[in-house]
C-alpha cells in the first residue's frame, strides 16, 4: 500500500515538470532542499490542513453509509459534492489561508471536476484498506503536501491541467480494473 501513498508526489511532480517544459518557468522547490521542513509540513497539514478535520466525517462516517445505498462510484459522486460545498468558501476568500483562494470560474469548475475524480480514489483505497480511515488521512495529507507545498503545481499556468488529466486517468483506471460497482480488488477463488 505504501506505493499508492507515493502515486500523489508522482502526479504532482509529473505535472510540475510538465508544466516546466511548457511554460519554461517554475516556481522555486525550497521545501526539497530541507526535509525536515516536508515533515513539519506533513505534520501540520495532517492535523491542520485540512484530512484530520475531513477524513473521519467523509470516509467515516458518510462513505459507508452512502455505500450500503449505492455502487461504489454513485457514493463517491454524491460524497465529491458534499465536499465540493464544503470547500466552496474558500473560494471566496479576501485573505489567502490556502491555494484555493480567489479562483476564476475555470479554475472552479477544474477544481470540482477533479475533485469527482480525486474522490473515486479516495474510495477505492479506502474500501482496499479494509475501511481504513487512518490510510485515508495519510492519502488526504499526501494530496496536500505534493500538490501545495512539495510541487507547488497551482503555482504555474498549465499544472493544474496536467495534475487534472492525471487524476482523471488514475480514476479511469482503478473503474476499468476494480469496476464501480464496488471498486474492490476481487479475491480469486481457489478450486
Amino acid at each position: 500500500m505504501f506505493r499508492f501513498f507515493s502515486l500523489m508526489p508522482v502526479i504532482a511532480g509529473f505535472s510540475l515538470f510538465a508544466a516546466w517544459l511548457s511554460e519554461g518557468v517554475v516556481p522555486k522547490l525550497t521545501v526539497l532542499s530541507q526535509p525536515w521542513l516536508v515533515l513539519c509540513n506533513f505534520v501540520y497539514i495532517f492535523f491542520l490542513g485540512g484530512p484530520f478535520g475531513e477524513e473521519f466525517g467523509w470516509r467515516g462516517y458518510a462513505l459507508p453509509r452512502l455505500q450500503m445505498r449505492y455502487s461504489a462510484l454513485i457514493s463517491s459522486v454524491t460524497l465529491e459534492i458534499m465536499w465540493a460545498f464544503w470547500h466552496l468558501p474558500l473560494n471566496f476568500m479576501a485573505q489567502p489561508p490556502g491555494p484555493q483562494y480567489e479562483v476564476a470560474f475555470g479554475m472552479l469548475l477544474g477544481s470540482i471536476v477533479t475533485m469527482v475524480f480525486m474522490s473515486i480514489t479516495f474510495t477505492w483505497l479506502y474500501n482496499n484498506t479494509g475501511g481504513s480511515v487512518f490510510a485515508t488521512l495519510l492519502f488526504h495529507t499526501m494530496v496536500n503536501l505534493s500538490t501545495y507545498v512539495v510541487f507547488p503545481v497551482f503555482e504555474t499556468q498549465t499544472g493544474p491541467l496536467y495534475y487534472l488529466t492525471s487524476i482523471m486517468a488514475v480514476a479511469i483506471i482503478i473503474l476499468a480494473i476494480f469496476g464501480a460497482k464496488r471498486m474492490v480488488r476481487e479475491k480469486k477463488q481457489v478450486s
